[in-house]
């Protein structure tokens, strides 16, 4: 059986990098994440940037602030200058990312990961908000660059290269136990690959500030670096895959 487990929001806080950097240099981690619009997205990339892993642009409109002026993009920003939570788009009954103005910020978030890295990304993909408008942009923005899109996938199976993918997250769930999901993805049967999606870092006050996702991390850091888990995976024959060798 192959599995992919994937790494979310590198760059979110110092305290999340940490907890990312950990769980690539000691854990089972091979794919990442990167925010690029975030003031700790250098700082997460230097942690990991001499480590093997497929890194991918983790776009994001709903934490932070934006590259472009947000008198540039009104349509996704708030009053104080800061990208529009990600509640506001849950609860919205409409659609009201304006196509232009999201395409533009995707644009620039790319050409940051561009200047961090020095190169493209190994995998795009959008962060936490279900827009149209937003899955149009990163279209858009893939389309214009040759880039690797993998679109959204919450609760069904996308493809990606020649792969079908099925994707897995509970850590917004109640009473979520990762160690549960581990071993629940792999005493299932899929028709292509698990993708177990991850927002593993430690907590710091910026975060504890501005994510609905907190002590989830660091119980998924535990998980991700405890040897019982690879042993797990060893004794069932499972692969740990990375998006960059599935797609070709």
């Amino acid at each position: 059986m192959n599995l992919l487990i994937r790494a979310d929001d590198l760059g979110f806080s110092e305290a999340v990098n940490l907890g990312i950097a950990k769980t690539v240099k000691e854990g089972l981690i091979r794919n990442i994440g990167l925010m690029t619009n975030m003031p700790y997205s250098q700082h997460g990339y230097d942690l990991i940037k001499d480590n093997t892993v497929s890194l991918g642009l983790h776009t994001n409109i709903s934490t932070g602030k934006p590259l472009l002026p947000a008198e540039q993009i009104p349509s996704i920003c708030d009053e104080t200058g800061k990208f529009k939570s990600s509640r506001e788009y849950r609860s919205a009954i409409e659609d009201f990312v304006n196509l232009e103005e999201v395409t533009a910020e995707i644009e620039a978030q790319y050409e940051a990961f561009r200047a961090i890295t020095g190169r493209d990304p190994d995998y795009f993909e959008g962060h936490a908000v279900a827009s149209q408008n937003f899955f149009r942009g990163l279209e858009t923005v893939a389309e214009r660059h040759g880039l690797r899109y993998l679109p959204f996938m919450m609760g069904s199976s996308v493809t990606f290269g020649a792969a079908r993918l099925f994707v897995e997250m509970d850590s917004m769930k109640p009473d979520y136990d990762p160690y549960k999901t581990l071993e629940r993805i792999i005493h299932t049967e899929y028709d292509g690959i698990p993708v177990m999606v991850c927002h593993p870092g430690f907590l710091d006050a910026y975060l504890l500030s501005n994510s609905s996702l907190t002590h989830a991390r660091a119980y998924e850091t535990e998980m991700l670096c405890d040897p019982a888990s690879a042993a797990l995976l060893k004794k069932h024959d499972v692969t740990l895959v990375t998006y960059s060798e599935i797609y070709e």
